[in-house]
């Protein structure tokens, strides 16, 4: 019998980030990657937290050290993020104001 996973869902990035991505770090300390791997993409899906009206999904391959630089523009913005076409152009993502679009390393995709 195969069991079902829930997918959390959080009313916004702070309270992922400090409900879900901080207890598994202090569980997972070598982990760089939420999903524990090393390379690879994924499209699972970590969890879902809201942001300006929208539901957003975390892909399990963003790196642990991009959502604390989310984190800590959280801290200092109600904006801390940017919108942005998906590169088909088939939807939108989020990236953190002022990072490399290069390399980024920070999965956030809207829902819907």
């Amino acid at each position: 019998m195969s069991t079902i996973k829930v997918i959390p869902e959080y009313k916004d990035f702070t309270e992922f980030y400090t409900q879900a991505v901080l207890p598994y770090k202090e569980q997972n300390p070598t982990h760089i990657r939420l999903d524990g791997k090393m390379l690879g993409s994924t499209r699972n899906v970590s969890a879902y937290f809201w942001y300006l009206g929208q539901k957003w999904k975390v892909d399990a391959d963003t790196y642990i050290d991009r959502l604390k630089l989310a984190f800590e523009a959280c801290k200092a913005s109600d904006e801390p993020f940017v919108i942005k076409n998906t590169r088909d152009k088939k939807g939108d993502c989020l990236e953190i104001k002022g990072q490399p679009i290069r390399n980024k390393k920070f999965y956030v995709y809207k829902v819907g």
